[in-house]
């Protein structure tokens, strides 16, 4: 599983889903209506969720030193070999700089649920592949013409399988603005630590960056006045002995925000970031349809045509996609093939002429 792109996005998408739905009724159905706070407990638990499988694996691999034979454990057979990297001051900043990015991303995500419908939040999601595209440009990348058409349906799909309840407010719409900006850099920074010059396991990375995003939430959450009103409320209806719900809503979504991060962080290791990002609007999709099925939501014949837009228009990229890796990869084969003919041509001809003095 550890090297599987399509279970970590099939584990990526629904634990996507999850948190989104979780972290909504926090907003609405418990009035726990605090998204820096929120953030912050998703942080402390992605904190300890990091530490907890370090402890884990380094356990496990005192027991494989002592036994060769013996199987490795559950985080390992996942997640794959996982060692801690000592950083040096540039790659600190990285981390410091990356967790910024990080934190921001959920926090302003989580408000700007608070402040606009979903349909209206999911609709200027489906912008993030084409700024994450205009990103890669930024970066030097290269998109084919095929792969930049195949992104073309799937962001005009979702805003057409979107369409209906698009109530916002300015205050709402600017944070949304942001939310993709963030998203959408976060996923294309995020590829950079995998598989750039610090080359980070996912898990180090979320060990290194988690502890830093908690701090920077729980600033946020103070700035806010979000704490105050929080300890306010505790002992009238927020703590567990007088209703269970609103943190039994708040843990469970702290929980799905760490697998989320994890099998965000694989999936775009594994991956790409542009394909990250049309798994992402496949989530959109899912949210519609389990929106319709468990709220009851009437979808219209625009919405049905942007469903399946976006579904014909996935599995084209798709395609394209796979069709690119292994036309590269044949590329690359050959022109190993040549190489070693090349140097094979050179090494007889260096023999013919060796053996032509000897001669003489």
């Amino acid at each position: 599983m550890k090297d599987s792109a399509g279970i970590w996005l099939l584990v990526w998408t629904i634990n996507n889903v999850g948190v989104t739905l979780l972290n909504k009724s926090a907003f609405q159905l418990v009035d726990f209506h605090y998204p820096y706070a929120l953030s912050c407990l998703h942080m402390i638990i992605n904190s300890l969720g990091s530490q907890a499988v370090f402890w884990s694996i380094s356990k496990d691999n005192r027991r494989l030193a002592k036994d060769v034979t013996a199987s490795p454990g559950i985080f390992q057979t996942l997640l794959g070999k996982i060692a801690r990297k000592e950083l040096d001051r540039r790659g600190k900043i990285l981390i410091l700089l990356f967790s910024v990015i990080f934190s921001l991303n959920i926090a302003i995500g989580n408000v700007s649920l608070k402040y606009v419908s979903v349909n209206f939040n999911q609709v200027m999601r489906s912008l993030v592949p084409a700024i994450t595209m205009l990103m890669g440009f930024a970066l030097g990348k290269h998109f084919s013409m095929a792969r930049r058409l195949a992104v073309m349906p799937v962001v005009i799909g979702v805003a057409m399988a979107c369409f209906g309840d698009m109530s916002y407010t300015p205050i709402g719409f600017f944070y949304t603005i942001c939310c993709i900006l963030l998203a959408a850099l976060k996923v294309v920074a995020s590829g950079e630590m995998l598989t750039g010059a610090l080359k980070l396991h996912p898990v180090d990375l979320l060990g290194h960056m988690a502890p830093l995003a908690m701090i920077q939430c729980f600033l946020l959450s103070i700035a806010h006045g979000e704490l105050a009103d929080i300890i306010k409320r505790w002992d009238i209806d927020l703590s567990p002995t007088k209703d269970i719900k609103p943190m039994l809503v708040v843990g469970l979504s702290g929980l799905c925000s760490f697998t989320l991060n994890i099998s965000s962080l694989m999936a775009n290791k594994l991956t790409s970031p542009l394909t990250l990002c049309i798994a992402a609007n496949v989530k959109q999709v899912l949210m519609i349809a389990i929106s319709t099925v468990i709220f009851n939501v009437e979808i219209t014949p625009l919405n049905g045509v942007g469903i399946l837009i976006v579904l014909l228009g996935s599995a084209r990229y798709s395609f394209v996609s796979v069709a690119e890796k292994v036309a590269s990869q044949q590329q690359q084969q050959q022109q190993q093939q040549r190489t070693l003919e090349t140097g094979s041509s050179e090494e007889t001809a260096d023999l013919m002429s060796d053996e032509r003095r000897e001669d003489r």
